[in-house]
């Protein structure tokens, strides 16, 4: 399994090609990252939610090509390639 602090921390410096098994047993590739360039800058009114345990076996980022959050469990990974900067 992939480290997830490791994982998070090389996202904050790149984009990365994730390929994983869904749940459902497909297979999904994703482009994705969490670059503060990338990510959207929370804006306007924010509602207080009650938070969430955070969950280590699953990690959220930013989805490139579908421009929103989406998230996979760490023991899914088939593959990473880290492809640097890429203004998708």
């Amino acid at each position: 399994m992939f480290d997830r602090n490791l994982l998070r921390e090389n996202l904050t410096k790149c984009v990365a090609r994730v390929i994983f098994t869904k749940t459902d047993g497909s297979i999904r590739e994703m482009n994705c990252t969490l670059m503060e360039d990338f990510v959207p800058k929370q804006s306007g009114p924010t509602v207080r939610h009650i938070p969430r345990a955070e969950n280590d076996e699953v990690l959220a980022v930013w989805d490139l090509d579908n421009s929103g959050w989406r998230s996979f469990r760490l023991d899914s990974i088939n593959t990473i390639e880290y492809i640097g900067v890429n203004r998708v």
